[in-house]
């Protein structure tokens, strides 16, 4: 007699993962895998030093900061896509001090960095231009980090449905990833 009906009330219970599941459940687990297999396949995000220069002079000119902020900032401004290592950052802030557009004052034991009125001259010049992270690059990797984290987050609901939903629940949950998938293709045709 085969394993169809056992364990839990799920076909095939005794499937190779261990999560009681069977075939539902192995093929919910390998669609997950695939999922975040595909959106880790994101593009690189490194910037280039003049990339980083533009953003610290953009963003020292609206207030002094640490190296750290600065590296927040970025990051936050990018929308998670580009986060500068402290290895490109306190390098540049060091090349704008020897260039004089930038001084530090240490103050609790971490260097706040300002612009000096050459630094001003040289952000207002740099101004004109979009911000590095509003690139295309920075654009287009932002993409990359909500939907992706979506898709994730609703992979592991339907999981935890699988893993512990009535057969019910299980079925409107099916209804509703069917809902959610027709709808994500008719955005697409929208063009």
């Amino acid at each position: 007699m085969n394993d169809s009906f056992s364990g839990a009330g799920f076909p095939g219970a005794g499937n190779s993962r261990g999560f009681g599941l069977g075939d539902l459940g192995a093929g919910l687990w390998d669609a997950m895998d695939q999922l975040r297999s595909t959106f880790e396949q994101r593009p690189t995000t490194r910037m280039s030093r003049g990339d980083v220069r533009a953003a610290v002079l953009a963003l020292l000119a609206e207030q002094p900061m640490h190296g750290y902020q600065i590296i927040q900032r970025i990051e936050e401004r990018s929308g998670g896509s580009w986060k500068p290592s402290a290895g490109s950052v306190y390098p540049t802030l060091q090349l704008l001090a020897d260039e004089g557009l930038i001084s530090a004052e240490e103050s609790e034991g971490r260097k706040t960095y300002s612009l000096t009125e050459a630094g001003r001259a040289a952000a207002e010049e740099a101004g004109e231009k979009p911000a590095p992270w509003e690139g295309s690059s920075a654009r287009d990797g932002s993409r990359h980090t909500a939907l992706p984290k979506a898709g994730v987050e609703l992979a592991q609901a339907a999981a935890q449905v699988a893993r512990s939903g009535s057969p019910e629940q299980v079925r409107e949950a099916v209804d509703i990833l069917d809902d959610a998938r027709r709808r994500l293709y008719g955005l697409l045709a929208q063009g």
